[in-house]
C-alpha cells in the first residue's frame, strides 16, 4: 500500500512538473475592423492571422531558441472607428500584456492607435495603413504597406500612360486620414506632370455619404480625362456605378484601398475594366504567393484580397523578429523592447507581396503593383512599379 502510495505521488509530481515546464503562450494583439464601415478588411485579417497560427501551433508551437511556444492571437473590433481602434489598442496593450500588435488596417484608426503603441512602447505594425503619419516620429510602429507619397505619383504616372490624360478630376472621403492624404498627394503628383490648371474638379464628401451626384455633375461637367478614387473598397463601389448612371464615360484609376474581396460583389459590371494600384496581384501568382492564396482560397472559400496577403507578411515579420532574440523574456516589457529592436533591424524580408526591408521610420521599401479587373472580377496584373 505505501509502495503504491509512493508510485502514485512520484507520478503526480512528474505530472505537475511537466505542466509546470509547459512554456506560456506568446501574446499577439489584432485591432481590426470587423463591424462598421469595412468588416471585410477585418475578416481577412483575421482569416490570414488564423491560418498562420493554426499552422505553427500545429507544429507545436513557434520554434524560439530551443524551446517551442504556442501563438495566442487577440483579436479586438475597433469598429472602422478611430476612438475604437485606441480603446480597443489600451486594452490589448495593459489587459492582455500582449508583446507585439499587427494592426489596425486602415489609416484612419491605425493614426491614432499608433501614437497609443509608441506612447505604451509597444512594438506595432499596420498591414494596410498607407498614411505617412502612421509611422512618422513614432519608433515603435511599423507597417507592411508602401505610403501615399509613393503611391500617388505611381497612379498618376500610370493614369498619364495609359489613359493618354492630361486633365484629372479626384473625389475623396474628407474625413479619412487615408483618402484625403492621398487625394492631396495625388493632386500634387498630377499638378507636377501637368501644370497647374490639370486637376479639373477636387471633390470630397462625407462618412456617411451614400448619393454622390452632386459632386459626380460638377465633376462630369468639367470634363476630365478620368476619375481617381482614393476611396474605400465600400465607397468606390458605390460612386463608380453612380457617376455610369449620370453619363461619366471615362475610366477610373483607384487606390489600394479597392482591392478587398468585397469590391467585386457591392460594385458587379460597372468596375470592371477599371484600374488600381496595390500590394500584390492574386490571378496569375506563383511560388510563395500561389500557395497562400491556394490555401486561403480552400480554407474560407474565396481569394485572398491584399489586406490578407499584407496581414500574413506582417505576421511573419513579427514572428521572425520574436525567433531572431533567441529567447522569450518572461517581463513584457523587455520582450517588448527585443521585438522591436529585432524588427528595426529586418535588413530584408521575403513575403508573399515582395521583397522589403524597413527604412528610418518603420516603412517598408517595397514596389507598388497596377492591376486591372477582368470581365470575370480577377484581379490581373499589369505591371510593377518599384522605388
Amino acid at each position: 500500500m505505501n509502495a503504491s502510495k509512493t508510485v502514485m505521488g512520484l507520478v503526480c509530481l512528474m505530472f505537475f512538473a511537466g505542466a509546470a515546464q509547459a512554456a506560456a503562450p506568446i501574446k499577439i494583439g489584432f485591432p481590426i475592423p470587423l463591424t462598421g464601415e469595412i468588416p471585410k478588411v477585418g475578416e481577412s485579417s483575421k482569416f490570414a492571422a488564423e491560418m498562420l497560427r493554426e499552422e505553427i501551433n500545429a507544429k507545436g508551437g513557434l520554434q524560439v531558441g530551443k524551446e517551442k511556444y504556442p501563438l495566442e492571437f487577440i483579436y479586438e473590433d475597433n469598429e472602422s472607428k478611430p476612438e475604437s481602434a485606441v480603446n480597443v489598442t489600451l486594452k490589448l496593450i495593459d489587459r492582455d500584456q500582449v508583446v507585439a500588435i499587427v494592426g489596425p488596417q486602415s489609416s484612419r484608426q491605425a493614426v491614432p492607435a499608433g501614437g497609443v503603441a509608441n506612447e505604451s512602447e509597444v512594438p506595432m505594425i499596420s498591414p494596410w495603413s498607407t498614411n505617412p503619419d502612421t509611422t512618422l516620429n513614432r519608433p515603435w510602429v511599423f507597417r507592411g504597406a508602401f505610403l501615399d507619397p509613393f503611391q500617388a505619383p505611381v497612379a498618376a504616372n500610370f493614369a498619364t500612360k495609359q489613359f493618354k490624360a492630361k486633365k484629372a478630376a479626384v473625389l475623396f472621403e474628407i474625413s479619412n486620414d487615408y483618402s484625403k492624404g492621398l487625394a492631396d498627394n495625388f493632386r500634387a503628383a498630377w499638378q507636377k506632370l501637368h501644370g497647374s490648371d490639370s486637376v479639373a474638379a477636387f471633390e470630397s464628401h462625407g462618412p456617411k455619404d451614400q448619393d454622390f451626384s452632386a459632386q459626380l455633375t460638377k465633376i462630369i461637367g468639367l470634363k476630365p480625362d478620368f476619375l481617381f478614387l482614393p476611396e474605400n473598397y465600400s465607397f468606390a463601389a458605390m460612386i463608380v456605378p453612380q457617376a455610369r448612371d449620370l453619363g461619366f464615360k471615362g475610366p477610373f484609376m483607384g487606390s489600394d484601398a479597392w482591392g478587398s474581396a468585397e469590391l467585386m460583389n457591392l460594385c458587379g459590371k460597372s468596375c470592371v475594366g477599371q484600374y488600381f494600384s496595390t500590394h500584390y496581384a492574386a490571378a496569375g501568382a506563383t511560388g510563395a504567393t500561389k500557395e497562400f492564396i491556394d490555401k486561403y482560397s480552400k480554407k474560407y472559400g474565396y481569394v485572398p484580397d491584399d489586406v490578407a496577403a499584407l496581414t500574413w507578411d506582417s505576421v511573419n515579420i513579427v514572428l521572425a523578429a520574436i525567433q531572431n532574440g533567441g529567447t522569450v523574456d518572461p517581463n513584457v516589457r523587455k520582450m517588448r523592447k527585443l521585438v522591436r529592436d529585432n524588427l528595426a533591424a529586418v535588413s530584408k524580408f521575403d513575403g508573399i507581396t515582395g521583397a522589403m526591408r524597413f527604412d528610418e521610420q518603420g516603412d517598408p521599401v517595397k514596389c507598388a503593383v497596377i492591376v486591372r479587373i477582368s470581365e470575370s472580377g480577377e484581379f490581373t496584373f499589369v505591371e510593377s512599379v518599384c522605388p
